[in-house]
């Protein structure tokens, strides 16, 4: 339809052109004064005339007045200028002194006059039969193309080229791709011991690992052709398309062996078969029973590889992971300390950083970034410096970049009422008491209660060194520290506010999750409660199997309360004991409204960590 209003608009653009070419060829003659053949007699009497130009049936009279004035009078068709002065008995005298020119437009006659208004409709529905010619060609390569995929090839183009030199950290999953590195360079060192080239790998992560880069990697590292098809590149409505992509796809991969084809989100097609409304009809499934086919139909010769990505293991089909398939399994966790600083730096080459920029600190201040994350944060601190008109980026705006990036920007346009402020700012000196008070608790960086995102003010904690295991006592001060804000202002102003929303809905879940996934309640006993059963409709899980009984949900709701009321005792004994630090740093915040971590420690002290 839309390249069908394209040519109606070139029509008629061309038709309109056409149209004002004529207008100017007519109108050509619109400066002269129109007269009467007696006005031109008389004229030509009297002397009047200069000259005179015979155009066709025109007659074009200039005066030799001072002004030059151009006249045209219209002669009879078939007669001469010669013939018409006769017979009007004008003095041969007066003729013979006027300067005539006769122009031959005779070929301009017949063209205009006898073959323009029969090419002109020729030309033009011939025009209209071309485009509207070209729109159905241009359809049906289309449909002839619909059934083939539309996987970008990157080649071994130098200038994009990605290697492992290029990607901080996750040592383990480079040792293991280094593997698939070999095959492809390399395939008959394996063959001639009879060792199977693997077909598929699977790069497990959560979102921004650099699953993608981490393929790339491997493509260049091998300096072979690397195929990138998203798994929802497959499925259309049409049944078959996505079962005929899936056969082009390993048809192209074949002829450019040694290759890489990598499909990301294959979670998109690659979910448990029969979960789906359409039953095993279903076009999504019919792309997996091709890619199982295709991956089963690679010769031991062919040296393609599949990587695939996804982070929703648990969701895939236990086809696609069984050997002979996607039998190497690859985790890509978030960096730690080390490898986030090492991530920082090559993201950071291509930007002036300013000298005192530490990325070590950078770092540190960046538990559970990804690498897309601290990509990220790069990003905004040279937007946050460019929009100041700085050349460099100095360490205030990469801080300020990791609390945009972790709550959103700040919003001082918000005004709050003082009594508002007064309740944000006891609030978040709640947070920041019970968190420094408590052993098992991270150090806090930094208090504000400046709005971002949707909060009106925060408190930011931070791990000193990266864990990966959690302990029962950590999760119960956790629990505390969220509850500490809502448990000031109740202390303080004998009255709540819907500011503790988030922190109670927090420290629900964690309560529940203590309970229910994570075995740590004495008198439920170390024991899972509620599976999850994956159920897809429109792509979101709605059901939730109950292995447990009422009297047990009861237990568990006990147990839930139990907690959340035990670390609410131990927050309120800090808020009552520790009550004039607490003033302090309220009141300090309703001053400056921010607080770093050394202004903070000047006023309650060093922590003392377990």
């Amino acid at each position: 339809m839309k390249k069908l209003f394209k040519n109606l608009f070139i029509f008629i653009a061309v038709f309109i052109g056409i149209a004002i070419l004529f207008s100017f060829t007519e109108s050509g003659s619109g400066e002269a004064e129109k007269i009467s053949m007696s006005t031109f007699i008389s004229q030509v009497n009297e002397g009047k005339i200069e000259s005179i130009v015979v155009d066709g049936e025109d007659l074009k009279i200039t005066l030799n007045d001072e002004e030059e004035t151009k006249e045209i009078v219209k002669k009879e068709p078939g007669a001469t200028l010669s013939e018409i002065l006769k017979n009007f008995d004008v003095d041969k005298e007066k003729v013979a002194g006027l300067d005539i020119e006769i122009k031959d437009n005779t070929q301009k006659d017949i063209f205009f006059g006898l073959i323009f208004p029969v090419l002109l409709p020729i030309l033009l529905i011939g025009g209209l039969i071309f485009f509207m010619m070209r729109g159905v060609q241009g359809a049906n390569s289309k449909a002839m193309m619909f059934g083939q995929s539309g996987a970008k090839e990157f080649g071994k183009d130098e200038k994009n080229k990605v290697t492992f030199k290029d990607v901080a950290g996750v040592k383990e999953a480079k040792e293991e791709l280094k593997e698939v590195v070999e095959f492809l360079k390399q395939p008959k060192k394996f063959l001639d011991l009879g060792a199977r080239i693997p077909r598929g790998v699977l790069l497990l992560g959560g979102p921004g690992t650099g699953k993608t880069l981490m393929a790339r990697a491997v493509a260049g590292e091998a300096d072979v052709p690397f195929f990138h098809i998203s798994g929802s590149e497959f499925v259309e409505m049409f049944v078959g398309v996505g079962a005929s992509r899936v056969r082009d796809l390993f048809k192209k991969a074949k002829k450019n062996a040694p290759c890489i084809v990598f499909i990301d989100e294959i979670d998109a097609v690659g979910r448990r078969r029969g979960a789906g409304l359409g039953g095993s009809h279903d076009e999504r499934e019919q792309t997996l029973n091709q890619i199982l086919v295709e991956m089963d139909g690679f010769e031991p010769h062919v040296n393609v590889i599949v990587i695939a990505a996804t982070n929703r293991p648990d969701v895939l089909d236990p086809a696609l992971l069984r050997p002979g398939r996607f039998d190497r399994q690859v985790v890509l966790d978030n960096p730690d300390i080390a490898d986030r600083e090492a991530i920082l730096k090559i993201h950071s080459k291509q930007k002036p950083l300013s000298k005192e920029v530490s990325i070590r600190k950078i770092a540190e201040r960046t538990p559970g970034f990804s690498g897309a994350d601290l990509f990220n944060l790069l990003n905004e601190g040279a937007i946050l410096a460019a929009r100041q008109n700085k050349k460099i980026i100095d360490m205030e705006d990469l801080l300020e970049a990791i609390e945009k990036v972790m709550l959103g920007p700040e919003r001082k346009s918000k005004v709050f009422s003082d009594h508002e402020k007064k309740v944000t700012a006891y609030h978040e000196a709640g947070h920041a008491v019970v968190a420094h008070f408590l052993p098992n608790v991270d150090p806090v960086q930094k208090i504000s209660i400046i709005s971002r995102g949707r909060a009106a003010g925060y408190m930011l904690k931070l791990p000193t060194a990266d864990k990966h295991m959690h302990t029962k006592s950590e999760y119960l001060e956790d629990m505390s520290v969220l509850l500490a804000g809502f448990l000031t202002e109740k202390e303080v102003f004998g009255e709540l506010t819907t500011g503790a929303t988030s922190d109670l809905r927090k420290t629900t879940d964690l309560a529940k999750k203590l309970v229910t996934s994570f075995g740590m309640s004495d008198n439920l006993g170390p024991r899972t409660f509620g599976e999850k059963e994956e159920m897809i409709f429109l792509g979101k899980e709605i059901h939730e199997q109950k292995d447990y009984s009422e009297k047990t949900a009861e237990l568990i709701d006990k147990e839930v309360s139990c907690f959340i009321s035990g670390a609410a005792k131990k927050a309120k004994e800090i808020i009552i004991d520790k009550r004039d630090v607490l003033e302090k740093v309220a009141q300090t915040l309703l001053k400056k409204e921010t607080l770093e971590r050394e202004e903070f420690e000047e006023i309650v002290g060093k922590k003392i960590e377990k």
